[in-house]
C-alpha cells in the first residue's frame, strides 16, 4: 500500500495564554459553557498500595445533573488536580498524559458521535495547561475519539470512521448496503502530513463481522468498529476491531496484515493454560478493546465479552456473563495463542461497550470499565487495590494512571 502525504489540518499555537474556558470545535465558536459540574468520583477501595501517579478520566454524562469533560485526580482519587468541561452536546475521550517533543503533555479527543460516525479534534496541552496543538484527520476524514496516541517519532496515531456503500450480495446482503468503515492514520504532528493510512475494507473481508446485517440497506452497518491502534515491539501496528472479535498486526509500511488473533480467520489456535478458560465461543476474547504489547510474546486486552445490537448498548449479547482483562502468550512459530491470565470485573458485571486495561510497572493493571461506572487498579497478583465509582449515568471511555507534575 502506498503512503499518502496529503495534509491534515493542524494548528500549532504559541503557548502564551493559559486556556481555562471551552475548547470549541470548528463551527462551534459560540458554544455556551455547560454550567453543570463534572460528576464526582466516589472512592470505594483504597488499600494504600496503588502505584504512583495521578488518575486521568474523561467522564461523559447522560445524567442531566452533570457535564462532560476531562479531569485529573490525585492518586487516591479524592482531589481534583485539573479539570476541563466541554460544551453541552459534545464528548471527550482518551484523556491521558503523553510526551511530545521530549516534554510532558496532556492529550484528548473532543467532539460528537463517539462510538458511531464521530467527528472531532485531538488536542494537545502543555504542563501549564496551555493549548499547544490540534491534530485533525486528513484526506477528507474527521477524527474519531477511540485513539490518540503520540509515538516516539512525534507522530500521532489516530482513527476515523466513514460511511460508504458496499456490495454485500456475497454474504446475503444488499448490493447497495450502507457500511461504516474504519481508518487508521499516522499524522506528522508538526506539519499535519498523513504519513500512513490503512482502511479496513481494503484488507479484511466483510464476512468476518460478528454484527448482523441491518434490516435496511440504508441503515449503516458498523461491520468492523475500529477502536485501537498501538505500535508493537517491532514497530508494526496492532489494529483492533470490536465487531470482528480480532486484532490485526499490520505492516507499518505496506499495510498488509501480518497476522490476526481472534475472529473467523484467526492465524492462531486459541487455547487456555491450566486454571484459565475460553469463552462460550471457544475464543480468548470477544467484543474486545485495547490490545497492549507487554513484551516477550505477551499481550493484554480489555475483554468486554458483551455488546449491544449495532453497538447501542441495548439488547446485549454475551459470551461470558462478565467482562475481564486477559493476558495472552502468542507463539508465532507454533501458531498458538494461550490465555495465561485473566482478571475478572470485581463485581462480575458486563461492560457492553468501551473500556481499557493499562499495564503498570511491577505487573499491575489500571482498568477503566467502559460503560460501567467504575475504575479499578489491580496489583500483579490480581488483587483489587483501588476502586472508584461514577454516579449513575456517567462513564469514562478509558481511564489511566500516570505520573504528572
Amino acid at each position: 500500500m502506498r503512503r499518502n502525504f496529503l495534509s491534515a489540518r493542524i494548528l500549532i499555537a504559541a503557548p502564551t495564554t493559559v486556556v481555562t474556558g471551552l475548547l470549541p470545535l470548528a463551527g462551534t465558536a459560540n458554544a455556551a459553557p455547560d454550567s453543570k459540574p463534572l460528576p464526582p468520583v466516589t472512592v470505594l477501595v483504597d488499600k494504600g498500595t496503588a502505584s504512583g501517579g495521578d488518575i486521568f478520566i474523561s467522564p461523559n454524562s447522560a445524567n442531566s445533573a452533570y457535564s462532560s469533560g476531562v479531569e485529573i485526580l490525585t492518586g487516591d482519587g479524592k482531589r481534583v488536580v485539573w479539570s476541563h468541561k466541554v460544551p453541552a452536546g459534545q464528548q471527550a475521550a482518551d484523556f491521558r498524559a503523553q510526551t511530545y517533543r521530549g516534554k510532558p503533555v496532556l492529550t484528548w479527543w473532543q467532539g460528537t458521535g463517539l462510538g458511531s460516525l464521530a467527528s472531532g479534534v485531538n488536542y494537545i496541552y502543555d504542563d501549564a495547561y496551555r493549548k499547544v496543538g490540534e491534530v485533525h484527520a486528513g484526506n477528507g476524514y474527521t477524527a474519531d475519539g477511540h485513539e490518540f496516541l503520540i509515538t516516539s517519532r512525534d507522530t500521532a496515531l489516530i482513527l476515523a470512521y466513514k460511511q460508504e456503500t458496499a456490495d454485500l450480495t456475497g454474504i446475503g446482503g444488499s448490493a447497495h448496503q450502507a457500511v461504516i468503515d474504519g481508518v487508521v492514520q499516522e499524522i506528522d504532528i508538526r506539519t499535519g502530513r498523513v504519513l500512513f493510512q490503512w482502511k479496513a475494507a481494503d484488507h479484511v473481508p466483510y464476512a468476518q463481522s460478528e454484527q448482523p446485517l441491518p434490516a435496511s440497506p440504508d441503515k449503516p452497518w458498523d461491520w468492523f468498529h475500529i477502536n485501537a491502534v498501538k505500535p508493537d515491539a517491532d514497530g508494526d501496528l496492532l489494529i483492533d476491531a470490536r465487531n470482528t472479535w480480532a486484532t490485526y498486526k499490520v505492516d507499518r509500511h505496506a499495510g498488509s496484515v501480518v497476522w490476526q488473533l481472534g475472529g473467523k480467520a484467526s492465524t492462531f489456535k486459541e487455547q487456555a493454560a491450566p486454571g484459565q478458560y475460553l469463552n462460550t465461543a471457544g475464543t480468548v476474547f470477544s467484543w474486545q478493546h485495547d490490545p497492549e504489547p507487554l513484551g516477550g510474546g505477551l499481550y493484554s486486552w480489555f475483554d468486554n465479552e458483551s455488546a449491544g445490537a449495532a453497538n447501542t448498548g441495548t439488547g446485549a449479547v454475551e459470551e461470558l456473563p462478565f467482562s475481564r482483562v486477559v493476558t495472552v502468550r502468542l507463539d508465532e512459530r507454533a501458531r498458538t495463542a494461550t490465555l495465561v491470565k485473566s482478571t475478572n470485573q470485581p463485581d462480575y458485571l458486563s461492560a457492553s461497550s468501551q473500556g481499557n486495561a493499562q499495564p503498570l510497572r511491577r505487573g499491575g493493571t489500571f482498568v477503566g470499565w467502559g460503560s460501567l461506572p467504575y475504575i479499578s487498579e489491580f496489583n500483579a497478583s490480581g488483587k483489587v487495590v483501588f476502586k472508584a465509582q461514577f454516579p449513575t449515568g456517567v462513564n469514562s471511555y478509558r481511564a489511566y494512571r500516570s505520573p504528572w507534575k
